[in-house]
């Protein structure tokens, strides 16, 4: 809750007060109503308005209007209330509006305007937005015959010095607040989500980049399916604070909505409930796969000059690492085996093309504890009970042991992983969504089983510590102490790596 919503709301309680224990007083409204007026203004000119304080809005204005009239019409005498007045009407009166204004104080603990959390590096992060077109690869997901594969990837970066205001965290908010869907999943009107408008990240558009003469390794970071590059920008910040350069992809038709330079909007036109078939799976999987190393090649030439831009020979190309959350770190993963990227994390993704031999690439596999049990349920081949089946939902045994049978797959590639010096670890107390900036949105997701009781501070602190310490082990040739075993500044973080590495699997 922001300063001046705080208070907007504190003195309508006060408002209210004065108008049950003051009836009559109408000087005592007039400095009460006009007190609330004079915050509402601050916060319109200083925060910006939003729907969920239309209450106190409206509340302010009714009584700034009644008690000035009554002022004015009364002068300086004061009156009681007319006996005509019904007891009961005005005890139901003043009911209600506390009640809404409860309701006011719960919609913004549900919906905070937040803040993303501090990056932790000593550098000042720029940013820059590129449009980049396949011209080698037709567009398989639009409806259009004949179009190219599009893509929005935006640059995180160290700069030396920046000015103006931060870049917003939804640039292309009027749009994209049309199609976003957590209003529609929670049954809310798109309108109430405007406010995400008005969330600034830690960067700055077109900052010079960093005076130095290192260059800085790249990463390449991918979001989860159906949601959206925004989403991974503390993860970005991060990173670029420490002396990476980091470009998060938008893989087209399959965020909830990506706006390109001319306007256009795409929309979600790939389907996870299609993903059961594992021909679709990875026919988009290899789709994302190739907009990472398609990216990997446009970076390249914007680090000769080709194209410009203010990173022109600032990237360490000898040193490229990728991760992604839920699809997008399967994606990850399967970007390891081209030969440029040298390492990589999956952020509590299951994989795709997972009966191809496994991939060299140092790696880390960081989930949740419900994932990691499924893993290693699958490295015991533990026989689930009748009773465990009904619980998740009466799955018929058959349709359980064909899926069982796809995880096991999955779980040669940890295997293989953990014997090759990487990490399979799991964060205590997450659920799949503690992984992305969306566990910031809304207290709400905790309560339906989106994201874990672990708080989101805490969590994106876990990640980027473990993150930055991968990389910086494995591109930086420095750090890594994280990784190496349980940390007592980090107790829920738990290593899996030796079950793994130890596995006897057919």
């Amino acid at each position: 809750m922001r300063l001046f919503e705080l208070l907007l709301l504190l003195s309508n309680v006060g408002l209210l007060a004065a108008s049950i224990w003051g009836r009559g007083k109408y000087k005592l409204l007039l400095v009460a109503s006009g007190t609330s007026a004079l915050l509402l203004i601050v916060h319109m000119l200083i925060e910006s308005l939003r729907m969920q304080l239309l209450f106190p809005y409206g509340y302010t204005l009714v009584m700034v209007v009644i008690s000035t009239y009554y002022c004015v019409k009364q002068t300086s005498k004061e009156q009681t209330p007319s006996r005509s007045v019904h007891k009961r009407r005005m005890v139901s009166g003043y009911s209600l509006i506390a009640i809404l204004l409860a309701v006011t104080g719960t919609l913004l603990y549900l919906f905070p305007v937040f803040k993303l959390p501090e990056p932790t590096g000593d550098f000042l992060i720029g940013t820059q937005t590129f449009h980049f077109v396949d011209h080698d690869r037709e567009e398989r997901f639009d409806e259009t015959p004949g179009g190219k594969r599009e893509l929005m990837v935006q640059l995180f970066y160290p700069a030396q010095h920046t000015s103006g205001k931060p870049y917003p965290l939804m640039p292309d908010a009027d749009q994209l607040l049309k199609v976003e869907p957590l209003s529609s999943m929670l049954g809310l009107p798109k309108m109430f989500m405007s406010y995400m408008k008005q969330i600034p990240t830690h960067a700055y558009e077109n900052a010079e980049a960093a005076y130095s003469n290192e260059t800085f390794p790249l990463v390449l970071l991918n979001h989860g399916f159906g949601t959206s590059k925004i989403y991974q920008t503390s993860q970005a910040e991060n990173l670029a604070s420490h002396g990476y350069i980091v470009a998060s992809i938008d893989h087209t038709y399959s965020t909830f909505g990506t706006v390109f330079p001319d306007g256009t909007l795409t929309t979600l036109r790939t389907y996870e409930e299609q993903f059961i078939d594992k021909d679709y799976r990875e026919m988009v999987g290899q789709a994302w796969t190739d907009d990472i190393l398609f990216t990997l090649d446009q970076l390249e030439r914007m680090n000769t000059g080709e194209f410009p831009s203010k990173l022109h020979g600032r990237m360490d190309l000898e040193q490229v690492g990728v991760f992604g959350h839920s699809f997008g770190g399967a994606a990850a993963y399967d970007a390891t085996y081209d030969s440029r990227i040298k390492a990589g994390i999956n952020l509590d993704g299951s994989l795709f093309r997972y009966d191809q031999a496994a991939s060299s690439t140092p790696f880390m596999f960081m989930m949740t504890e419900q994932s990691f049990n499924t893993y290693d349920n699958a490295r015991r081949d533990y026989i689930y009970t009748d009773e465990e089946l009904k619980e998740m939902g009466n799955i018929e045994r058959d349709e359980f042991e064909k899926a069982f049978k796809e995880v096991k797959a999955e779980v040669q590639h940890f295997v293989n992983t953990a014997r090759r010096g990487g990490q399979i670890v799991y964060v205590e107390n997450t659920e799949h969504y503690n992984f992305a900036d969306l566990q910031l949105i809304t207290p709400l997701f905790r309560f339906i089983g989106l994201t874990g009781q672990i708080s989101p501070a805490r969590a994106t602190s876990i990640i980027n510590a473990y993150t930055l310490d991968f990389f910086n082990n494995h591109l930086k040739n420095k750090g890594g102490r994280l990784i190496e075993g349980p940390s007592s500044d980090y107790p829920e973080v738990k290593f899996g790596t030796p079950l793994f590495a130890d596995a006897h699997l057919p």
